[in-house]
C-alpha cells in the first residue's frame, strides 16, 4: 500500500542461535530412557525375585537434572530478554501460541491413557471374559476367566504360560482392596476426595491471584499465589500418603493386573504434572516477591503457568471420575 514505510511496523526481535533446544531434547530423551529402564528393572525383579543391578536410576536422575538445568538456562535467558524490552508484541503472541500447543500436546498425552482405560474396561476385558466373539476364545486363552472391574490380578493359566521364560512364575494373587469409592460411611477417610478438594481450591486461589495482578495489587497477588503453591505441595503429600496406603495396607502394585497398571500410570503421570505446575508457579511467586516482576500488562510467565495449572486441575477431575468413581 502506498505511503507505508518500515516505521509503520513493530520491530520483531529474533534471538541469536542457541544449542539449548538440542540440549533439552537430548537430556529429556536420557531421562525417559532411564525411566523406562527403571520400570523394566522392576518387572525383571518381579519375575525373577532378584533385584537387578543396573545404572537405570543414575541414568534417569542424571538426564532429569540436566534437563531441568537446561530449562533453567533457557527460561532465564528469555526472562532477561523480556525485562530488557527486546520482546515485541508479535514475539509475545508467538509465546502464547507455543504454550497453547504445548498444553494441547499434554491433552493428547492424557487422552491416550484415558482411551486405553476405556478400551480395557469396555472392549478388551469383556471380550476376554466371553462376551461377543470372545466367547469362542475364552477357553483357549484363559479358561474359566471371568471379567469384572477392577481387575487386580493377571490370570496365570494361559495355554503354554509355564513354558514361557518371560512369564510370571508361580501363583499371582492380587490385593483384596482398591482405591475406588469406599461408600458414604468412609468418605471422610478417602484420600482421593481430599485431593480433589485441595486441587480444585488451588485453581480458585490461582484465579484470585490473577485478578490481584490485573488490579496491580502485588500484595494480593503474592498472597494468593503463595497459597496456590502451598496447596500444590499439599496435594503431592496427600498423593504420597495414598501411594503408601496402596502399597503397604492394600498390597496394590503396578503389577496388580490392569487396574494396578492403569491406576499408577494415570495418577503417577498426573502427580508428575502437578509437581511441574507447582514448580512453575513457585518460580513466578519468587520472581514477584524477590524481583518485583510482572505488571498488569506484562505477566505472561505467570499467565502461562496458571493455564497449565488449570489444565492439571481439569485432568484430575476426569481422572477422579473415571479411575475412582465409575
Amino acid at each position: 500500500m502506498s505511503g507505508q514505510n518500515n516505521s509503520d511496523y513493530e520491530s520483531y526481535y529474533v534471538p541469536e542461535q542457541s544449542k539449548l533446544a538440542i540440549f533439552a531434547s537430548l537430556t529429556l530423551f536420557t531421562a525417559l530412557f532411564g525411566a523406562a529402564s527403571v520400570l523394566n528393572d522392576r518387572l525383571s525383579t518381579i519375575k525373577t525375585g532378584v533385584a537387578a543391578d543396573t545404572n537405570s536410576w543414575f541414568i534417569f536422575l542424571t538426564g532429569l537434572v540436566l534437563f531441568l538445568a537446561t530449562l533453567f538456562a533457557w527460561f532465564r535467558q528469555t526472562i532477561v530478554e523480556n525485562r530488557a524490552g527486546m520482546n515485541s508484541g508479535q514475539l509475545k503472541q508467538s509465546y502464547v501460541i507455543g504454550m497453547q500447543w504445548f498444553i494441547f500436546s499434554e491433552v493428547m498425552f492424557f487422552a491416550a491413557f484415558f482411551g486405553a482405560l476405556w478400551y480395557v474396561r469396555n472392549l478388551a476385558g469383556p471380550w476376554l471374559g466371553g462376551e461377543g466373539d470372545g466367547g469362542r476364545m475364552n477357553g483357549l486363552i484363559w479358561e474359566g476367566f471371568s471379567y469384572s472391574w477392577p481387575l487386580m490380578e493377571t490370570p496365570q493359566d494361559a495355554v503354554g504360560i509355564s513354558n514361557q521364560v518371560v512369564a510370571n512364575n508361580g501363583v499371582m494373587t492380587g490385593p483384596e482392596r482398591n482405591l475406588s469409592f469406599p461408600g458414604w460411611d468412609n468418605i471422610l477417610h478417602w484420600l482421593p476426595m481430599w485431593n480433589t478438594i485441595v486441587l480444585l481450591t488451588s485453581s480458585v486461589t490461582a484465579h484470585i491471584a490473577h485478578l490481584g495482578l490485573l488490579d496491580n495489587d502485588r500484595k494480593k497477588f503474592n498472597l494468593w499465589l503463595g497459597i496456590t503453591v502451598a496447596l500444590g505441595i499439599l496435594f503431592v503429600y496427600l498423593q504420597y500418603l495414598e501411594y503408601h496406603e496402596a502399597y503397604v495396607e492394600y498390597g496394590l502394585y503396578l503389577s496388580s493386573g490392569i487396574y494396578g497398571s492403569t491406576f499408577f500410570m494415570l495418577t503417577g503421570f498426573h502427580g508428575f504434572h502437578v509437581c511441574m505446575g507447582m514448580i512453575m508457579l513457585l518460580i513466578q511467586w519468587l520472581r514477584s516477591t524477590k524481583s518485583k516482576h510482572f505488571t498488569p500488562e506484562d505477566h505472561f510467565g505467570f499467565e502461562a503457568s496458571s493455564w497449565y495449572w488449570h489444565f492439571v486441575d481439569v485432568v484430575w477431575v476426569g481422572l477422579f471420575l473415571f479411575v475412582y468413581i465409575l
